[in-house]
């Protein structure tokens, strides 16, 4: 068994003892976690026995599945893959550490929660393993499944309608991508005589194909990806999804769920139609440069606190798309460094959040003020998540951001321009966020409870009062965010360990879609 079977096997056997589990909520919860840590132990051994020197594929394993049509169980990680699937491990055992106290809708269980969230970790890993073309669609529907039940059982008040959004959207997406995954299937009969959907094969056969077909293939794996993304005008469901998802459940949607887009236009769509990746190049690069300004500028007007984690992070896709699509080594490795640290300040910035609607009980933006005085730890940890957010030097995503921005300017210098709006708008809004929730005076119903009342505070500097009792950040909040933080410092200053697995993979993307860097004119006498 290698080590990326075991990485889908371990939590969808850990999925079905939880469920089984469900009826005793403490020995299910601990039970969960348990299997999550395991896992991210066999994630980084995964980190450790991949060699960013050797082959483009690796763990590799494939075992036939529908014979008729050469689909097969095929799995395997190239950097960009690996450095995601990092992330799941991390994430994972964080959510569950988080949602240890959640308040569930009534008839829901912890177990059954922490089952399903299992199940969502496993479906996740084995699409970024997935090295067959028909693998990777069936596996790009089913993870839907899992997070439907997620968002519509555990949800807000308006659950089911954003998990029937979340999943329209995505598996109308899927269906698109079908159509070109067959697409690539006849395709490649028609010219080897054997159709195939193994992406190592599908690559060097459809790099060779008219311009017009790429095109058709393009648009349908764009379609899809574009969705997940998400890019705007396909982002609609996002704002809804993380509004009404649980906390820990929209970590997994903002932080992983959606990186199967942006993975999906490395693996896929450039490999795989490399004329019409650069054909349509503008296109996407201004629906990028769209959704990094109106990202930008639907933050400011948000008045609830998760649909404005969601549009930060539509603007955040959009420079991810724009580093994507410059096709320069720099900007293609600041798009997946992006994708990690945005993984890394959007979880964390989540994470945070929750903890204070969880103190507060609202979701509304005017309802706090001054938490700073009463729960300091608490407002450190929101700045630091935000100072993450903004890219701030000194931060995980300042490096990320950096690299697309100086890749694209060489090749992209308007669009570049542009986007860099945006650096300028997410440090406004970040600080405004914090300055409203967290300095001035203690002020909201949230917060300023009747005197006496259970949990009731009142501000302190009023003669009389009673002492505010909103609890700081609790012992196990502050296990579940140290981690989060110590990431945010360390690849702040020293990003070469992951920048070193994804810079061959990159160089590997850059070299199937025929392009090269730019060569800078040199000045003489």
């Amino acid at each position: 068994m290698t080590l990326l079977v075991a990485l889908i096997l371990l939590p969808i056997a850990g999925s079905v003892v939880v469920a089984l589990l469900r009826g005793n909520a403490p020995v299910a919860k601990w039970t969960a976690l348990g299997f999550s840590l395991v896992e991210l132990v066999i994630a980084l051994a995964a980190w450790a026995a991949y060699d960013p020197a050797g082959p483009r594929l690796q763990l590799t394993s494939s075992v036939e599945w529908i014979p008729a049509f050469d689909i097969r169980l095929s799995l395997g990680v190239d950097g960009i893959a690996l450095v995601m699937i990092a992330v799941i491990a991390l994430l994972t055992p964080l959510v569950l550490g988080y949602s240890w106290g959640e308040r569930l809708p009534a008839g829901r269980t912890h177990g059954g929660f922490f089952s399903l969230l299992l199940l969502e970790q496993a479906l996740t890993v084995a699409v970024f393993a997935a090295t067959d073309l028909f693998l990777f669609y069936v596996l790009f529907e089913i993870m839907l499944i899992p997070m439907y039940f997620l968002i519509g059982g555990y949800g807000g008040e308006k659950r089911t309608y954003a998990a029937v959004k979340f999943f329209l959207y995505s598996f109308l997406g899927g269906l698109i991508m079908l159509a070109s995954a067959i697409g690539a299937y006849v395709y490649s009969a028609e010219v080897t005589g054997t159709g195939t959907f193994d992406w190592a094969t599908l690559v060097p056969v459809l790099a060779g194909a008219p311009t017009s077909v790429q095109v058709w293939l393009f648009l349908g794996f764009f379609t899809a990806f574009a969705i997940k993304a998400p890019l705007i005008p396909f982002h609609t469901w996002l704002p809804d999804a993380a509004q009404q998802a649980p906390i820990g459940v929209a970590v997994i949607v903002v932080g992983v769920l959606d990186k199967v887009g942006t993975f999906g236009f490395l693996r896929y769509s450039l490999p795989l139609t490399p004329e019409a990746s650069k054909l349509l190049a503008p296109l996407v690069l201004v629906l990028a440069v769209i959704g990094v300004l109106y990202g930008s500028l639907q933050a400011f007007g948000q008045t609830d606190l998760k649909r404005f984690i969601a549009y930060v992070s539509i603007a955040h896709f959009g420079f991810i798309a724009l580093g994507i699509f410059a096709f320069t080594s720099q900007a293609q490795v600041g798009a997946v460094s992006y994708m990690i640290n945005h993984s890394i300040a959007t979880g964390m910035l989540i994470l945070v959040i929750g903890m204070v609607i969880a103190r507060g009980g609202s979701t509304r933006i005017a309802d706090y003020g001054g938490m700073a005085k009463v729960a300091p730890l608490l407002a450190g940890t929101l700045l630091i998540a935000g100072l993450s957010t903004l890219s701030l030097p000194g931060t995980n995503s300042f490096i990320s951001e950096f690299l697309v921005l100086v890749g694209a300017f060489r090749t992209q210098p308007v669009y570049t321009v542009l986007a860099t709006i945006g650096m300028v708008l997410a440090a406004v809004y970040v600080l405004w966020l914090y300055q409203r929730t967290m300095q001035g005076p203690v002020r909201g119903d949230a917060l300023l409870g009747s005197a006496g009342g259970p949990g009731a505070v009142t501000d302190p500097n009023k003669p009389g009062a009673h002492r505010l009792r909103v609890a700081d950040l609790g012992a196990r909040e502050i296990a579940v965010l140290t981690p989060l933080i110590v990431l945010v410092l360390a690849l702040g200053f020293y990003p070469k360990p992951v920048l070193d697995v994804i810079n061959p993979s990159v160089a590997a993307t850059m070299s199937e879609v025929g392009v090269t860097d730019p060569v800078t004119s040199q000045g003489g006498n």
